[in-house]
């Protein structure tokens, strides 16, 4: 087969292309020298703690070791074997009880704060995509739950639930009466609604900004071609809005689960709407468990075993998350 003149002349091209590391950071010098500070302040805050917590997971490090450090007794998987086996195989243990506990309770609160979020969010995006008069301050009021910070949102719900002059048992009590006596929300069961609609107040406004973006690049040709069709409101919803809404939906999902299951959102608000860590059986979260068998009973090995093991979950949960919605994410 003859090689033609053109193939020739693309050959020192393609090999001109290949350039070795140090010459590219030569070449895009400045753009390395904008982005150094954010890696650096990467490194301490996040890879730095997350290395010396997977080291200090296979300490026995307490009251007594914490001041040896780097001379504490080297326990291997200790703390791994009895986390993962307590929890698979029902330990009986005050610590394995307590982490038990909380998964369940945090399997609860994500579900449904999660669902309301999303439920509440896509009403409001809905109702804000509309046109009407005073849709911009509307738009504006929508988001000051999402600035008050979560340890304020604590406080402000924590006079909200008071038994005694609160707002919530005024509405209920005093004015509609739909309750013979004042609920005491902050103790036992009621304590899981106290905690969980706070949550759902703080992060209905980002759903809604989310998905009233995504409403926005709809083209209203298609809501006309599908009124001329004869499609009713929820052919409309389901053809039309939903498809657009949807990789929107899964990328802030993912962010809420991960916000609500394992982060420390939901942690800053129960610690300043209940003035304590030690929560019960009823509102006591994956992530407060941790902290309190950590910082306060001071088994620091054993809640670094228990935050790396949280950190692996998360990892897999987003792998996971991402394959199953890659090819709609992408298609969309």
């Amino acid at each position: 087969m003859a090689v033609t003149q053109e193939q020739v002349k693309l050959k020192p091209n393609v090999i001109q292309v290949r350039t070795s590391f140090w010459r590219r950071v030569k070449r895009y010098r400045m753009a390395y020298a904008f982005i150094a500070p954010a890696v650096i302040v990467m490194l301490l805050v996040h890879i730095i703690p997350t290395v010396q917590a997977i080291y200090m997971s296979f300490l026995d490090l307490n009251t007594r070791t914490l001041l040896l450090y780097l001379r504490a007794p080297f326990v291997g998987l200790q703390h791994y074997e009895h986390i993962l086996g307590g929890l698979i195989f029902g330990g009986k243990d005050t610590l394995i009880r307590g982490l038990s506990q909380a998964l369940i309770n945090s399997f609860w609160f994500l579900i449904i704060v999660q669902g309301g979020t999303l439920a509440f969010g896509l009403v409001f995006a809905l109702l804000l995509n509309r046109q009407f008069r005073g849709r911009g301050l509307a738009r504006t009021l929508v988001l000051l739950p999402w600035v008050v910070p979560t340890f304020v949102v604590g406080i402000i719900w924590q006079f909200i639930w008071l038994q005694k002059g609160g707002l919530a048992n005024r509405i209920l009590f005093d004015w509609l009466h739909l309750v013979d006596k004042p609920v005491t929300w902050l103790l036992l069961k009621n304590a899981r609604i106290a905690l969980m609609i706070p949550a759902i107040w703080n992060g209905v406004p980002f759903m809604t900004v989310m998905l009233l973006s995504a409403l926005q690049v709809v083209p209203p040709d298609l809501y006309e071609a599908a009124t001329i069709d004869g499609a009713n409101t929820w052919q409309k919803f389901r053809y039309i809005t939903f498809p657009f809404l949807k990789p929107v939906i899964v990328i802030t999902t993912m962010f809420g689960i991960i916000f609500n299951f394992f982060g420390f959102g939901p942690y800053n608000i129960a610690i300043s709407l209940f003035n304590s860590d030690n929560l019960g059986r009823y509102v006591d979260l994956l992530t407060i468990a941790i902290v309190r068998q950590t910082f306060n009973n001071q088994l620091y090995g054993y809640g670094a075993a228990a935050s790396v093991l949280v950190m692996i979950v998360a990892l897999v949960f987003v792998g996971i998350w991402y394959r199953l919605f890659r090819s709609s994410l992408i298609n969309e």
